[in-house]
């Protein structure tokens, strides 16, 4: 059995060599972690349907569109899931899809839904009320025109989608 005894200047040229190539490895992962990074914060929402998004300034008498609502999905139940269930559906029938969670007031709703709404939400509320038979309105104090779909106990199922094809989803020419 042979011993190889390498002297120190050769030694410190490997460890050089093998600190210059660390550093080149963790660099390359911060330069990606980077990037990753900032094309998360600087690209916009993204839609499901891909192409640009239309938007059109809701006229305050005319009809509201499921592409211009967003809908909180809350589930009230005990339920594991449910919340994430329907917010699938809601989103296929072109809502935009908000928070999906537990019900943030932690009430107990013994119907099939509430909907919850502010006043510059009264129409897109009403809207959300389609899809839920049974569904009742409840106005509160928010700013924003966003809607809540609270389930309830009771809760089955949206209205089948032929019930809401005659809906239309998006402003004309989007």
């Amino acid at each position: 059995m042979s011993i190889t005894v390498e002297s120190a200047s050769v030694a410190r040229a490997r460890r050089r060599k093998r600190t210059a190539i660390t550093l080149l490895v963790v660099i390359g992962l911060l330069a990606a972690a980077f990037y990753y990074a900032s094309s998360y914060w600087t690209r916009g929402p993204s839609r499901a349907g891909g192409g640009s998004a239309c938007t059109v300034t809701a006229d305050p008498s005319g009809p509201v569109y499921p592409t211009q609502v967003t809908v909180n999905v809350f589930n009230a139940t005990s339920r594991t899931g449910l919340a994430a269930s329907v917010g699938r559906l809601v989103s296929a029938r072109g809502f935009v899809l908000g928070t999906v969670s537990n019900d943030p007031l932690r009430k107990s709703i013994p119907g099939t839904a509430e909907v919850r709404y502010g006043p510059a939400g009264e129409r897109a509320a009403k809207l959300v009320q389609s899809l839920v038979p049974g569904a009742t309105l409840l106005k509160d104090t928010r700013a924003d025109a966003s809607v809540d779909l609270v389930l309830g106990t009771a809760y089955k199922d949206l209205v089948t989608a032929t019930g809401t094809a005659s809906l239309p989803t998006a402003p004309p020419g989007c």
